[in-house]
């Protein structure tokens, strides 16, 4: 990749090609937004990339900034990466019951703004707790949303989630 770039407090590395031309918009523990001229398609987007707190009462802060983005949000847009909580509650395997609220809250932000997944391909699960036996856990928590100018911009876009090594989270690979 010819471009790399960490947010202020060093949560989200994004790595670029020559294909795409971006500005830095906004920069937070929780998120960065990009405006992105892509080359080959001759449009602005919008991307935000996500590392959301583990808290759910901290990553209230995100939901809102999220719902005051796609307020006025007219480009394509595409939201991604850590959100730390799960959509459905079958997005899970192993350890404590899910809490409702933490799940229903993340699930009415991705409405409330319009966003939706594309499909992917690879595992299902992209957060893995190390363990075996009964202590392993499987969760969905990285993610890639889009609005629709994205998705009719992009519509054959895929995520890939590719096999964990030194994380606990799959690498993402947009194709």
């Amino acid at each position: 990749m010819e471009t790399a770039y960490a947010n202020i407090n060093g949560q989200i590395w994004l790595f670029f090609d020559a294909v795409v031309e971006w500005e830095l918009v906004e920069d937070t523990e929780q998120h960065v937004n990009m405006r992105v001229l892509h080359h080959d398609q001759g449009q602005h987007m919008i991307m935000t990339f996500v590392y959301a707190k583990c808290s759910s009462i901290e990553r209230l802060e995100l939901w809102d900034h999220l719902y005051y983005l796609a307020s006025d949000m007219k480009l394509p847009w595409l939201v991604g990466r850590n959100f730390n909580v799960i959509l459905h509650e079958d997005e899970k395997i192993g350890g404590l019951l899910v809490h409702q609220p933490e799940y229903e809250n993340f699930a009415f932000c991705v409405n409330s703004c319009g966003l939706f997944e594309q499909g992917y391909k690879g595992s299902p699960f992209t957060w893995w707790n190390g363990r075996s036996n009964v202590a392993c856990i499987f969760k969905i928590l990285d993610r890639i949303f889009v609005n629709l100018p994205f998705q009719n911009m992009l519509p054959s876009i895929k995520v890939e989630h590719l096999i964990r090594t030194r994380s606990d989270h799959a690498p993402l690979l947009m194709t």
